[in-house]
C-alpha cells in the first residue's frame, strides 16, 4: 500500500475536518466494497500457489512419496499432506 499526502489529494476543508478527530498520524481509508480484491490477486501469488499445489498432488498421485515431495518443494511433510488433502477435496 502506498502512502499519499492528504494535501495533494483532499480539499483543505476536509483536511481540517479530519484534523478535528486526528491531528497528525496515519489514517487508513478502506476500499469500496465493490472494488475490493481478494488475497493474492494483485501479486499473482494465489495462482502460483494453486499451480504448485496441483503439481504436488499430481506427483503424489503418480507415486512420488510425501518425503520426496517435502524435499523437492522445501515444505514440511505435514504441509505436503495438508496440500494433498485439500486437492483431493477439490476433485
Amino acid at each position: 500500500m502506498k502512502y499519499e499526502k492528504a494535501q495533494n489529494i483532499l480539499p483543505q476543508d476536509i483536511i481540517e475536518l479530519i484534523q478535528q478527530y486526528m491531528d497528525g498520524g496515519y489514517l487508513y481509508i478502506p476500499r469500496k466494497s465493490e472494488s475490493k480484491k481478494s488475497w493474492g490477486e494483485n501479486s499473482g501469488i494465489k495462482s502460483s500457489l494453486k499451480k504448485r499445489n496441483n503439481e504436488i498432488y499430481n506427483k503424489y498421485s503418480s507415486g512420488v512419496s510425501v518425503k520426496d515431495l517435502s524435499k523437492q518443494f522445501y515444505l514440511t511433510e505435514e504441509s505436503i499432506r495438508r496440500i494433498i488433502r485439500g486437492e483431493k477435496q477439490l476433485i
